[in-house]
C-alpha cells in the first residue's frame, strides 16, 4: 500500500470517528424534553453566556459550531424524503430538540464513509479478494444502518414506557378531575407525581396550553409526538367528550379501566411468548452442556463395551 493511500485512509478514518463521536454524545446527552422545558422556565439567576459555554463538553461546543455553519448546506444536499423520515424518527424517540434530521443523515453518511474506507483498506491488504469485497460491502451498510437502528430502538422503548405508565397517569388524572380540579390543574398534579416520558409529554402539553394554544391543538401535538395507539385513542375520546360537552371525569375513568385491562392482556401475551423465546438458548447452549456432563462419565464404559 502506498504512503499517500495510507495517509488518506488515516485522515478519513480520524475525521469520521470525530464526527461520529460528536453526534453520539449529542444523541445520548440526557433527555431532550426535560432540557427543552428547562429552557422555557424563567430563571432569576442568569449566568454568563461565556461561562455556560465553557461548562459544555468540548465535542458539544465543536459540533454546535459545525451545526451552525453546515446546517444550510446540509438542508440543500439531503433528500427531502430522507429528512422527513429522520425527523419523524427523532420526534418519536424524544430527541428532536437535541439533534436535527440533517445531522442524523450526516452521521449515517459519515459512518458509511468510515466503513467504506475501512473496507477498502481491508480489501487492499487481505489476500482473499472475495472476502475483502464482502467486507467492503457490509461495513458501509452497517455504518448507514446503525444510527437509524439506535434511534428506532429508543423510539420503541419510549413508546413502551408511555404505554406502561398511561393507566396509572389516567387514574390520577381521573381522581383529580372527579375531585373538582380542572383539567389543566389535574395535568399539573400528574406531572408533579410522575417522572417519566409520558409525564414530560404532559408537561410539554400543559406548557403549550399556558402559552395560549388551544386544548384541542395541544392534544393533537401530543398525539403527533408519540406513536402509541392507546394514547391516540385516549386523546380522540377526550377531544370528542370536550366537543360534545360530556363529563371529562367519567371519560377519564372509563379510559383508565380499559387501558389497565389492555396492559394486563399485554403482560399475559408477553408471558405466553416467553417459552418459545427461551427454547432456542436451551437447545443451543444449555442442553449440549447437560448432555456432556451426563454422558462423559459413561463414555469410557460405552467405548469399552463397543470395542
Amino acid at each position: 500500500m502506498s504512503t499517500s493511500l495510507l495517509l488518506f485512509i488515516l485522515v478519513a478514518t480520524a475525521g469520521s470517528v470525530l464526527l461520529a463521536a460528536g453526534f453520539y454524545e449529542r444523541l445520548f446527552a440526557g433527555n431532550s424534553a426535560s432540557a427543552y422545558l428547562a429552557s422555557l422556565d424563567d430563571s432569576d439567576d442568569i449566568e454568563d453566556e461565556f461561562v455556560r459555554k465553557l461548562q459544555e463538553p468540548f465535542m458539544s461546543r465543536a459540533m454546535g459550531s459545525l451545526r451552525g455553519t453546515t446546517g444550510p448546506w446540509l438542508r440543500k444536499v439531503t433528500p427531502h424524503g430522507l429528512v422527513e423520515k429522520a425527523r419523524r424518527d427523532l420526534l418519536l424517540a424524544g430527541m428532536a430538540a437535541r439533534i436535527t434530521p440533517e445531522e442524523l443523515v450526516t452521521l449515517q453518511l459519515a459512518l458509511g464513509a468510515l466503513g467504506l474506507v475501512a473496507g477498502f483498506g481491508f480489501l487492499t491488504t487481505h489476500p482473499k479478494p472475495g472476502l475483502g469485497l464482502l467486507v467492503m460491502i457490509l461495513l458501509p451498510a452497517l455504518g448507514v444502518m446503525v444510527p437509524a437502528v439506535v434511534v428506532k430502538r429508543k423510539a420503541s422503548d419510549r413508546s413502551e414506557a408511555i404505554f406502561k405508565d398511561l393507566p396509572d397517569c389516567l387514574d390520577l388524572l381521573a381522581i383529580s378531575v372527579e375531585a373538582g380540579v380542572g383539567f389543566e390543574a389535574a395535568l399539573e398534579v400528574v406531572c408533579s407525581h410522575f417522572d417519566s416520558a409520558l409525564a414530560q409529554e404532559f408537561r410539554l402539553t400543559l406548557r403549550e396550553m399556558e402559552l395560549g394554544l388551544g386544548r384541542r391543538d395541544a392534544l393533537a401535538n401530543l398525539r403527533a409526538r408519540t406513536d402509541v395507539p392507546e394514547l391516540s385513542n385516549f386523546i380522540l375520546a377526550l377531544t370528542q367528550a370536550d366537543a360534545l360537552g360530556m363529563p371529562i371525569g367519567r371519560v377519564l375513568h372509563t379510559q383508565a379501566v380499559e387501558l389497565r385491562n389492555r396492559r394486563r392482556q399485554w403482560a399475559r401475551e408477553k408471558a405466553a411468548k416467553l417459552p418459545v423465546k427461551i427454547m432456542f438458548p436451551l437447545v443451543l447452549f444449555i442442553f449440549p452442556s447437560i448432555l456432556v456432563v451426563i454422558l462423559y462419565p459413561a463414555a469410557g464404559g460405552i467405548m469399552k463395551a463397543l470395542s
